[in-house]
């Protein structure tokens, strides 16, 4: 059975969301669609669930904010990451790859 839809696990979507603003900054829409592009259309992110983990990110200091045009000349505030943010993805990611590699070996002798 395929899904074009996949539930993100708690606390990736954070991973996720540092991972999309860490080469440029991304507003909102723009960073919901480069989560769907880069995944082939597989992360479909709710804005119920985006914009609460850009607010907490950037109240950790995780993620900096302003306010800017949009290509469609619409303002919007856009999201980047901070040197602490940076820190945090790096260590994330490799907490990420950890994990997956356990879940792997399990998956190998089931």
């Amino acid at each position: 059975m395929t899904t074009s839809k996949t539930d993100i696990l708690q606390g990736t979507l954070d991973m996720l969301v540092m991972r999309a603003v860490a080469d440029e900054p991304l507003h909102g829409y723009a960073l919901v669609d480069r989560l769907r592009i880069v995944s082939g259309d597989r992360l479909q992110i709710p804005q119920g669930s985006l914009y609460p983990a850009l607010h907490r990110l950037e109240y950790q200091g995780f993620l900096k904010s302003e306010w800017g045009p949009t290509k469609t000349g619409r303002e919007a505030k856009f999201y980047r990451l901070t040197a602490k943010g940076r820190k945090q993805l790096e260590a994330e990611v490799a907490d990420w790859k950890e994990l997956a590699k356990a879940i792997s070996l399990v998956l190998r002798t089931a």
